[in-house]
């Protein structure tokens, strides 16, 4: 099986970054290269890294803070494998989400997969949307809006076609991922594992809730395609209602009823009817998002993710 290089970049999240790493080291098939990107982190994290006495990580330091894109790009130049695959530093994998990705690229041929994805909540619980999108409605989607689970820590993507659209740009911290697989989707066609793979994390840290830097960087993006999409503008109340979704599920209303606000005023007049239940009975939200398939989804999810969160 190919050799896998899994960049991990990281800022002062040594508490996350036990569970994140041990989830990476059960992957179970592919020789691993794992690269931890210490982004000038003060909080000791080279030495959490080196306490797993584990040869296949190393810890690249930047002394001083250069973002989360850089941090990758230097993990892809760090790299070793055939095939490159992102974490962030707070999400999980399943044991065999490396090897069941490999899979499919060599069934389908692919030159990037990405699989399903369980959000994690404050509380230990998990949600799921249930299985993710195909690959073919992710490939015409992606330019008006980022279908792909899991944010940075899904994707797995061969070295050779990193080389050649490019890696992460740096000016973007919020859609650097959605800027890189629209590059991906123009130069190869997707592979997707329709089986729960990744845990996103919420957390009070999470970068995904801000709002306006979101925004901002969603113009960057939207101008930048604009000729994929004949000149339309991206959707931008889809966004806004994901930003919405990870708020309630963090439990932060009032920045939840703020993006709905943005939905709404994006056209998305169902949003109304969200922000009265976000502010009235938030469990109803969050309690529809977890029926039928979807219990059973969690449930698969569940069978390696609650050994990592209470391990």
């Amino acid at each position: 099986m190919s050799a896998v290089s899994v960049v991990i970049p990281t800022r002062n999240r040594r508490e996350l970054l036990v569970a994140t790493l041990r989830s990476v080291l059960a992957q179970r098939g592919p020789t691993l290269d794992v690269v931890v990107v210490d982004d000038g982190s003060t909080d000791g994290t080279a030495g959490v890294v080196a306490s797993f006495r584990d040869d296949r990580v190393r810890v690249i330091r930047h002394d001083r803070a250069l973002g989360v894109s850089a941090a990758r790009n230097r993990g892809i130049i760090e790299s070793r494998g055939e095939w490159v695959a992102f974490l962030d530093d707070d999400d999980l994998w399943a044991p065999e989400k490396l090897a069941l990705q490999l899979a499919c690229a060599e069934e389908t041929p692919a030159d990037w997969v990405y699989g399903g994805c369980v959000t994690v909540l404050p509380t230990l619980e998990t949600t799921a949307p249930g299985p993710p999108p195909s690959a073919e409605d992710v490939r015409l989607a992606l330019p008006w809006r980022n279908l792909v689970p899991g944010g940075g820590s899904n994707v797995i993507v061969r070295r050779s076609i990193i080389d050649r659209v490019g890696g992460f740009d740096t000016s973007l911290r919020h859609m650097s991922d959605w800027d890189l697989w629209i590059r991906l989707s123009v130069a190869s066609r997707p592979g997707v594992v329709n089986d729960p793979v990744v845990a996103y994390r919420l957390h009070a840290g999470n970068a995904s809730i801000d709002t306006t830097g979101i925004t901002n960087e969603m113009a960057v993006v939207e101008t930048r395609y604009h000729h994929l999409r004949g000149g339309a503008p991206v959707d931008r109340a889809y966004i806004y209602r994901w930003i919405a979704w990870n708020a309630v599920r963090a439990g932060r209303r009032r920045e939840a009823l703020g993006a709905y606000a943005r939905a709404i005023a994006a056209g998305d007049s169902k949003s109304v009817a969200r922000a009265m239940a976000t502010m009235l009975w938030p469990g109803l939200i969050t309690s529809r998002m977890r029926r039928g398939s979807i219990r059973s989804y969690e449930a698969q999810a569940a069978q390696w993710l609650t050994p990592l969160l209470t391990g």
